[in-house]
């Protein structure tokens, strides 16, 4: 049983109480997974039959677990300093020497992992999870009744935080955790031996193992015929003049093993409104590149969608332009003027 975690939010709730002499607090001590209630006292607090001090010092971003006889910091330094962060939502991120490693700014990020787990739709499923981190892709795994998760992670800390994270997922049964680097240990895998692969890997240039060629052949031979791969990934910090984005946009999604019923590229400003009637005689001044693409497939429209990201925080100045966020996904809508026989029409005049 994991013991009382303690955030700075939680010990100003227990202080407040204190001050206003209430003998008892309803609050959270496993970061929002379950409520319960706190006997209080002037210098210390009591839950389950247990005394606890209070922090002389109690730190903003740090999540704190009861060690012998004192409160410590969930976080550990063997070669980089890898801490347990939480979060406004509940569900805590982790850090390591710093760079937050899970989305918390707009959502939470067990709920952001339920979203992209739903992508491969898990049921019934074997899976490959393949940075397991704090196990949350693991976590709706299970829970959306996959029959296997077999989930590699590198970072002996991390796991250390997994088994002080109450939100993260108990190994055993369904779920097997391999504290091991996938991108050695991939070779030994069985082929074709996967339905669906979840590869959220660090940034490149902590990682770039993961994005290499030899391991994206690899993914491709464990995984089965049809079977889904979802890969989350970021770009160079910048781009150079010359590249062209939306072709390198399409083929890293080609890569992944998405294609378009059709795509469309614009360069509004340039003559391609009206092709070939507007003569574009200079360079212009300022354009709006457009970039569409359309397929009955919902699931590759949405994977498009979540590339752009990338391109507004790594990419060229003014790749947000008139937009705001990650583009919606929506139905297509297009008309086709057509001549009809005017013996098909009955003419009809209303006066009002």
């Amino acid at each position: 049983m994991i013991g009382p975690l303690l955030t700075k939010k939680v010990h100003a709730i227990l202080r407040a109480a204190a001050r206003a002499g209430t003998p008892a607090v309803e609050c959270s001590l496993d970061l929002d997974r379950s409520r319960t209630t706190v006997e209080v006292g002037v210098a210390e607090w009591t839950w389950q039959g247990e005394r606890f001090p209070y922090l002389e010092t109690c730190k903003d971003r740090t999540v704190y677990h009861w060690v012998g006889e004192a409160f410590q910091p969930v976080s550990r330094f063997t070669t980089s300093l890898i801490k347990l962060v939480p979060t406004e939502w509940g569900p805590p991120t982790f850090e390591i020497d710093g760079i937050k490693m899970l989305p918390t700014a707009r959502v939470s990020p067990y709920a952001d992992a339920e979203r992209k787990v739903g992508l491969i739709q898990p049921r019934g499923k074997v899976i490959l999870d393949t940075c397991g981190g704090l196990g949350y892709f693991a976590a709706w795994c299970l829970q959306g009744r996959a029959s296997r998760v077999h989930s590699y992670e590198k970072n002996a800390d991390v796991i250390w935080l997994r088994s002080l994270n109450p939100w993260s997922p108990e190994t055993g049964g369904s779920l097997t955790l391999t504290h091991g680097d996938i991108a050695a240990q991939i070779g030994a895998l069985p082929g074709n031996s996967f339905d669906a692969i979840l590869h959220d890997p660090p940034r490149f240039g902590t990682a770039g193992e993961l994005y290499s060629q030899a391991f994206y052949d690899q993914l491709a031979r464990v995984l089965k015929r049809n079977g889904k791969l979802f890969h989350y990934t970021g770009t160079p910090n910048k781009l150079t003049s010359g590249r062209n984005v939306p072709n390198e946009v399409a083929k890293r999604l080609q890569h992944a093993g998405f294609t378009y019923a059709a795509s469309y590229i614009e360069v509004l400003g340039g003559g391609d409104c009206v092709p070939g009637v507007v003569k574009v005689t200079a360079d212009p001044p300022e354009v709006v590149l457009r970039v569409a693409v359309r397929d009955p497939r919902r699931a590759a429209v949405e994977r498009f969608t979540k590339e752009f990201a990338p391109l507004v925080t790594s990419g060229f100045a003014g790749t947000t332009g008139y937009t705001t966020g990650r583009p919606p996904v929506r139905e297509v809508f297009a008309y086709w003027p057509a001549l009809v026989a005017k013996s098909a029409v009955q003419p009809r005049v209303e006066v009002v």
